[in-house]
């Protein structure tokens, strides 16, 4: 996933952020402690490109509505429109307070007939577009939830602008669950959480699995303990120049060490 920072800083949202009205305590209390969840949205007019609504949206007289981000529809590159800490106005209701909002682009071969109902002229254009902009959308909460400590399954964490509504914490629209849903997509809401956590943690999954051939091919912090365990031949390996050792190896092997008493207990460990 590609960021690309592109902050609306003629917005009068952005500059509410730095200069707060007197007696309005939101913005700083967002600031300082951070987003409490995400809110997930799809933009509701057939427009592919970021730097269109960026443009649009980034005017002293543009006063209705700044997100923290916008996802492309057609290379899938998220537009950083605020900084994450602070608060936009994108959910309405107390969700502003709360949650950083993202707006997924929408593919320009829909156009809308009634509140959340469109028609679509090429089917798959526009589900390639919306495949792209969800995809896009895991990594980058996946992203904001390991940077804030945010639980991707956690009760009202990720959500979107239509459960958003159904909460009482924002205003009254359908998105994005009607794009997925109209284009005839297997998207839901409870998907994406999952595939937030399941990115979250085949990351994880990704670094313990990598192995170590050598003790100074290791993280810094592993290496004097390990090396200690290779001289003294309870770690062998595959072969002299290959230790064909993870992570979690490394750290069991330790523990292993310290509780017989071969490694020195360290504080705390």
């Amino acid at each position: 996933m590609e960021l690309i920072q592109k902050f609306l800083t003629r917005n009068p949202c952005y500059q509410k952020n730095l200069n707060p009205p007197a007696g309005d305590n939101r913005w700083e209390v967002f600031q300082k402690r951070g987003p409490l969840g995400l809110m997930l949205h799809s933009i509701g007019c057939p427009q592919p490109s970021a730097m269109v609504l960026i443009n649009n949206w980034n005017r002293e007289d543009y006063n209705v509505a700044a997100v923290h981000a916008f996802i492309d529809g057609r290379s899938g590159i998220v537009y950083q429109t605020l900084p994450w800490n602070f608060r936009g106005w994108h959910g309405g209701g107390s969700s502003n307070n709360t949650h950083v909002g993202v707006e997924m682009c929408e593919p320009d071969c829909i156009r809308y007939t009634s509140g959340s109902n469109f028609t679509c002229s090429n089917l798959d254009v526009a589900r390639s577009v919306a495949t792209r902009t969800y995809k896009s959308a895991v990594e980058l909460f996946a992203r904001l939830c390991v940077q804030f400590g945010l639980d991707p399954l956690g009760d009202g964490v990720i959500v979107s602008h239509a459960e958003g509504y159904r909460r009482g914490i924002a205003t009254n629209h359908g998105d994005p669950e009607h794009l997925w849903r109209g284009l005839g997509l297997p998207y839901t809401m409870d998907g994406f959480r999952r595939d937030v956590y399941n990115k979250i943690h085949e990351k994880e999954d990704e670094e313990m699995a990598t192995r170590y051939k050598t003790v100074k091919d290791m993280p810094q912090h592993y290496q004097n303990d390990i090396q200690k365990l290779v001289d003294l031949k309870i770690i062998r390996g595959r072969a002299p120049d290959n230790l064909d050792i993870t992570e979690d190896m490394a750290r069991c092997a330790i523990w292993f060490g310290r509780m017989t008493g071969v490694l020195e207990t360290k504080e705390g460990g």
